[in-house]
Formats: C-alpha cells, structure tokens, sequence
C-alpha cells in the first residue's frame, strides 16, 4: 500500500473541530488579558486610598506590561490557529513543510498548527 500523503476528509473534519475548539478559547482568553490591560472589569487604583496608590500603581503597571506581553501571544497563536483552518480547507493540513510527510495524528492533536514534524523539528534544534 502506498504511503499517504495527506488526510482523508474525515480526519480533516476531526481536525477543524478540535481547532475551532481551541480558537473560540484562545479567543475569549484574549479577550480577558485585554480588559486586564484596560482594567475595564476590575477593582484599578483609583478606587483605593491615596496611602496605598503608589504602591498600587507600580503593581498595576507590571501586572498590566505582563498582561500586554500574554496578550500578544495570544494573538499570535489564534492567527496560527486560523492559519491551520485555511491549510484545511487546502486539504494541506498536516504536511510537513520541510519533509512533505504528514505530520503524526498525536503530534496534531497536541499542537493543532504545527507545520513540522517532531523529526523537522528536533532537527532544526
């Protein structure tokens, strides 16, 4: 028998799914790291005594430069996340782009955007 050399349909569709998953998480997680930034939802400063304010605001900067950084990642990852769902629709979902072999189901199912395989990967290491 010859080696596949892409998904079936069926398995595609499993993927989409566990992907669409993932993404309206990553998206709603984004979306509480920028009301973190903004401090739109919680208790900021300005709702405190004036005694502990500048203690407060050095806190509130770090924690909000930390929630910018998360944030920024998040980003990243949903567009790497859509980026899989357009390789799906391609029926390219799942091909290494350095050996052109499809990428291992459990590898996959762990990170649902890989484009390398764990054999492309440790060797780019």
């Amino acid at each position: 028998m010859a080696e596949k050399t892409r998904y079936s349909d069926e398995e595609l569709a499993e993927f989409k799914e566990l992907i669409l998953q993932k993404l309206e998480k990553a998206r709603q997680d984004y979306e509480i790291l920028k009301s973190a930034i903004t401090m739109s939802q919680s208790n900021d400063t300005e709702d405190t005594s004036p005694t502990f304010k500048v203690l407060e605001e050095g806190a509130s900067t770090l924690s909000k430069e930390e929630a910018g950084k998360l944030a920024q990642r998040q980003q990243k990852f949903i567009q790497h996340l859509e980026a899989a769902l357009v390789r799906i629709e391609n029926k390219t979902y799942g091909i290494c782009r350095e050996t052109g072999k499809l990428i291992s189901k459990e590898r996959l199912r762990a990170v649902p955007h890989a484009t390398l395989s764990i054999d492309a990967k440790n060797h780019q290491r």
